[in-house]
């Protein structure tokens, strides 16, 4: 909390403004679906081993208060018994968010924390459509922890910048 000094010279707490989050739009940006399955002609009872990855990106745009934030998936589905490959999904999603009264120094964390948590269930939902139409069973996606992500994200680059530190002492 910021302390306000008042006229007689005691301090009072400021209490800080109120955080405001609006998504104005949310879109598929980019979508592909790949039924090698279907495409090699072969049919029957498959074990899918899944693989799903998670990218997040963020960026300001030109009106104030206004980001995007783009989460782009990419989920291979490949056979447990020889490893052929069933499926690939790649899917952008975007939002855009009106964000109000979030620090400065929390912003980052704040869009690619809290706006992926909005934008999740829909993500979810269209994985599970496009699985679905594409003739194999709906792939319900398992909640992600979008806190972990950032941390697992930060943590790597500060050993991606330690390790560019230490090549740099030793080409010195």
């Amino acid at each position: 909390m910021a302390e306000v000094a008042t006229e007689n010279g005691a301090a009072a707490e400021q209490t800080p403004a109120p955080v405001k989050m609006n998504v104005l739009a949310q879109f598929v940006r980019d979508m592909s679906f790949e039924n090698i399955l279907a495409q090699k002609g072969v049919s029957g009872d498959v074990q899918p081993d899944v693989q799903v990855q998670v990218n997040l990106d963020a960026k300001k745009r030109s009106a104030e208060n206004q980001y995007e934030v783009v989460m782009k998936l990419k989920v291979e589905s490949k056979s447990k018994s020889n490893g052929d490959m069933l499926f690939l999904l790649e899917l952008d999603y975007a939002g855009v968010f009106n964000i109000e009264g979030v620090p400065q120094e929390q912003l980052h964390p704040f869009l690619l924390i809290e706006c992926p948590r909005m934008l999740f269930p829909f993500v979810r939902r269209i994985v599970s459509d496009v699985t679905r139409d594409g003739g194999f069973p709906p792939l319900n996606l398992e909640t992600i922890d979008f806190v972990a992500l950032y941390r697992n994200e930060i943590a790597r680059r500060q050993q991606a910048a330690a390790a560019a530190g230490e090549e740099r002492k030793l080409d010195a």
